[in-house]
């Protein structure tokens, strides 16, 4: 079966359409060999606006959810259309679709009529204002599917890291470091490996504290929680190592010596992938292009994502780059893949 997407606007003010519809530009051979299927879920009004800006000479049908059959590239209105939205311009009203598409997405995908959600980004300012009160796409996914322990994965190229926390206060996250929440995520880690087709799955789990605690002068989680946890991964067969201290770590991984890293707060795991995926030119020190893709572990559906934010910046100025959007569909349909081949393997 020809793999069918779901891709979410985000919030239609920023850039998500833009780099939508140019990804679609880009993919347009594999949509018309009937290869891949991409259903755009937003606002068709903003759609319709951004290419006829673009000037992109694209197809792309409106249809309705209860429609039997979609064609390979279609656009899907996630809630009426209240009032006009304006690039870069924070409104509840597309804090309100963002959170639409998202909602429509996942019953889609519960449902078995999309293989997976590809999210391009929201603002959490307008989410919030629209009175959605979620801290991003993860919290948000995981209530509309009933989950509990979801976990970030960034990618970008070799570089895999696992989240044990994201969007906590820094002062919260040793109280989050648990026996249990460390095990769920060097597993449900190992898992994605897998899904992603590697052979080898060897994992890094990086340090709380600097220089993993050195023998408890800084701290004693790392001794007393992460080193039995791991030493337990160990025994039971998993390729675990750690804990690596937060300095080192991520250089190993970039050369290759683990798969994968599991970072213990936000900013030491997407710090270094995000220094990777970041193109500045060199001339005006501002950033042109991203490279990267979010994976959110542990739900029932899948879903990957862009790494980066609205840019209302340059919302609406046709320099957006769609290179991660690229890499998010990429993502998902390898594991839509491996999903799908394991499924067969249960029958």
């Amino acid at each position: 079966m020809t793999p069918q997407l779901a891709i979410t606007m985000g919030d239609p003010a920023g850039v998500g359409p833009e780099i939508i519809l140019k990804a679609c530009k880009k993919l347009e051979g594999e949509l018309l060999g009937n290869r891949l299927r991409l259903l755009i879920i937003g606002s068709n009004a903003v759609l319709a606006e951004t290419k006829a800006a673009l000037g992109l000479d694209l197809a792309i049908p409106e249809v309705s959810e209860s429609d039997a059959v979609w064609p390979a590239l279609a656009t899907l209105q996630a809630c009426p259309e209240s009032e006009p939205i304006r690039p870069g311009q924070l409104s509840a009203t597309a804090g309100h679709f963002a959170f639409k598409a998202i909602e429509t997405a996942v019953r889609l995908a519960q449902t078995g009529r999309v293989l997976g959600l590809v999210t391009a980004p929201l603002n959490k300012e307008a989410l919030n204002k629209a009175g959605h009160h979620f801290a991003g796409h993860t919290d948000m996914l995981a209530k509309l599917t009933g989950s509990s322990g979801s976990v970030m994965m960034l990618a970008h190229g070799n570089m895999r890291v696992s989240h044990l926390t994201t969007h906590v206060a820094l002062e919260d996250v040793p109280k989050k470091l648990t026996p249990e929440r460390l095990r769920y995520v060097i597993d449900i880690t190992a898992e994605a490996l897998a899904g992603l087709g590697l052979e080898r799955r060897r994992i890094a789990v990086a340090a709380l504290n600097p220089h993993a605690g050195e023998g408890g002068l800084f701290g004693r989680q790392d001794i007393d929680i992460s080193a039995p946890v791991i030493a337990a991964c160990r025994r039971d067969g998993l390729d675990v190592e750690g804990p690596v201290p937060g300095d080192t770590v991520f250089v190993k991984l970039r050369g290759g010596q683990y798969d994968a890293v599991v970072a213990m707060y936000h900013d030491q795991g997407h710090i270094p992938v995000k220094i990777l995926g970041f193109h500045v030119d060199e001339k005006t020190g501002k950033w042109q292009a991203l490279s990267g893709v979010n994976i959110t572990l542990g739900l029932p559906i899948i879903r990957t994502s862009v790494d980066h934010g609205t840019a209302f910046d340059i919302a609406g100025k046709g320099i957006a780059d769609e290179n991660s959007l690229l890499e998010a569909i990429d993502y998902a349909l390898k594991l839509a893949s491996a999903r799908s081949r394991s499924s067969k393997k249960d029958i």
